[in-house]
């Protein structure tokens, strides 16, 4: 005598809307986590860290607010915490590139340009810059994220884009006269 196969639940479920929210946003939370410096070697846990928090607390998600939003904070506290227990990284890690060594040595130039100057932003305006510049994030998608008030959103956003832009014109003033 063969058992009756078990009816699936057509609702999703706890279950099935976590594998949805892993699926679709786990990409936002690793780039995230490494935008804020969570070291190349710990950005699996940190990810894993995250989608326990998530997997945890996902009944208490407002669903009339983005997910990335609640997303962006609970990854915040985990990459806060991943930094006190170790030293930090650059946030930009660089690929493996089968370009050829000038391209490869400029790319690398460029990025360590763009890690300087992040790591000399405080949190709040790397926050910004990155849900900004990184993610494609609109101002108030940022300040639902972070919870703070849009026009500081938009103070942090123009504050660290100007940051960027000195940082990039010092490089390329750097690379003008080392090239004369």
């Amino acid at each position: 005598m063969r058992a009756a196969p078990h009816d699936a639940d057509p609702t999703p479920g706890p279950t099935t809307a976590f594998e949805a929210a892993y699926a679709e946003h786990f990409g936002f939370v690793w780039r995230s986590l490494r935008g804020l410096g969570v070291p190349t070697a710990s950005l699996d846990d940190a990810a894993q860290d995250v989608f326990v928090v998530v997997h945890d607390r996902l009944h208490t998600f407002d669903s009339t607010r983005p997910m990335r939003a609640w997303l962006f904070g609970i990854v915040r506290n985990v990459a806060r915490r991943h930094h006190e227990r170790g030293a930090r990284q650059s946030p930009l890690q660089l690929v493996q590139s089968p370009a050829p060594l000038e391209e490869t040595m400029q790319w690398r130039e460029r990025a360590a340009v763009v890690a300087a100057m992040l790591e000399q932003l405080d949190e709040g305006h790397r926050a910004v810059f990155l849900l900004a510049q990184l993610e494609g994030a609109t101002a108030p998608e940022i300040a639902d994220a972070l919870g703070i008030n849009l026009n500081t959103v938009y103070s942090r956003l123009r504050t660290a884009r100007a940051r960027f832009e000195r940082a990039v014109a010092r490089h390329e003033r750097r690379d003008t006269e080392s090239t004369r």
